[in-house]
């Protein structure tokens, strides 16, 4: 296909000087369109999008936070949303490792296992920053906040790797 695409290229310029440059641009045009085809056909409008669906799943918790009426309704929702969180991390997780080749599922593992390390430790920082003492009656909701933004942002990771895997693969 480069070839091709390299001759059109080269007959619109050999041509610059003639008067009639119509057929030269046609033919670059379908070099161009041949040779992009395979990159047009990565892209499946009608896959699933796990990402997608994922977050109208999360958005179901995101608005009962948003229409908390009090700190502590917002903890109680929260509380779920973690669970939920959680849930779709392990199943994002299930799904990538059972689409990933055996040549780079250790990979995998081994950057799972190393989020982990890192989410505990960010965990710790959570608690640990965010104090009543220093950041008043709001720091539970913000603490919250903090571990569901965390998780929700791995799940998503996850799901985007997952994404880009060819359907049925």
């Amino acid at each position: 296909m480069g070839c091709l695409f390299q001759r059109g290229v080269q007959q619109v310029v050999s041509i610059r000087f003639q008067k009639n440059i119509v057929p030269a641009l046609r033919l670059l045009l379908v070099c161009w369109g041949l040779q992009s085809a395979p990159v047009l056909a990565i892209d499946n409008p009608d896959r699933p999008d796990p990402v997608a669906e994922f977050a109208g799943r999360a958005e179901v918790y995101e608005k009962q936070l948003a229409d908390a009426p009090t700190d502590k309704d917002a903890l109680a929702v929260y509380a779920q949303y973690e669970l939920f969180l959680d849930r779709e991390l392990n199943q994002a997780y299930a799904a990538l490792i059972r689409q990933t080749r055996e040549t780079r599922k250790q990979d995998l593992v081994r950057s799972q296992k190393s989020w982990l390390v890192f989410r505990d430790a960010e965990m710790r920082f959570i608690a640990n920053n965010w104090t009543r003492q220093d950041f008043g009656s709001s720091a539970t909701t913000a603490r919250a906040g903090y571990r569901a933004a965390l998780l929700k942002e791995r799940v998503t990771a996850l799901l985007n790797y997952l994404r880009s895997y060819p359907p049925g693969s």
